[in-house]
């Protein structure tokens, strides 16, 4: 008995000495902050990422939180870069496995799937050419970078670059409804590139890789 007793007046001593104003101030702060507390739309359980306000495309997907201590034009700048690639490698990766060649072909690179042609493209040497010219790009590119991260003023992925002019004579909505369009399919390319290879590597067979 002496031990329920002793635990009620522990806790009719600490009531004591809990002012009434003090709890309300608490109930109040606390619905404040659910009131204040903005759900991502693509994770509704988790909060907003506050930095990926304002750019085109944002859902509020960064489960990660690399918006938070990684500056956003570089992420942009990233996204992009690699959605470019893998629309273009998707393409290309597809291509050589219905048979697309370009002559002329040589005789080393008959028979080749395009999972298979990495390794003879090693030997053969054509895989140094393409890092060296592809690490020649990322030098100038990087020089963009640099100085779009030091308040250039430049976009992210702008490299001016707009042959057919899809953005000429746009408004800004008109431009931003592009430049979403690029980015939603920039995101399903790094996931059908993914997929595509994943699928030829275990099958080891044709297009479509069944």
């Amino acid at each position: 008995m002496k031990l329920p007793l002793l635990a009620s007046a522990i806790v009719g001593v600490t009531s004591a000495f809990t002012s009434p104003s003090a709890s309300i101030h608490s109930s109040q702060a606390r619905t404040t902050t659910e009131l204040n507390y903005e759900k991502s739309e693509s994770l509704p359980f988790m909060p907003y990422p506050e930095n990926l306000k304002g750019y085109v495309g944002d859902v509020g997907f960064d489960p990660l939180r690399f918006s938070d201590f990684v500056p956003m034009d570089f992420l942009r700048e990233a996204e992009l870069k690699h959605g470019r690639i893998c629309m273009l490698a998707w393409l290309g990766f597809i291509s050589v496995d219905v048979g697309f060649r370009i002559y002329p072909f040589p005789d080393a690179y008959e028979g080749l799937s395009s999972v298979t042609a990495h390794d003879a493209l090693v030997e053969q040497g054509a895989m140094s050419q393409i890092f060296l010219w592809c690490g020649l790009a990322e030098v100038v590119a990087s020089v963009a970078v640099i100085q779009m991260l030091e308040g250039s003023g430049r976009e992210p992925g702008d490299f001016g670059l707009d042959p057919l002019g899809f953005l000429k004579g746009k408004t800004e909505e008109e431009a931003n409804e592009m430049k979403l369009r690029e980015i939603k399919n920039g995101r399903l390319a790094m996931l059908a590139f993914s997929g595509v290879v994943t699928q030829a590597v275990l099958t080891q067979g044709p297009f479509p890789y069944v």
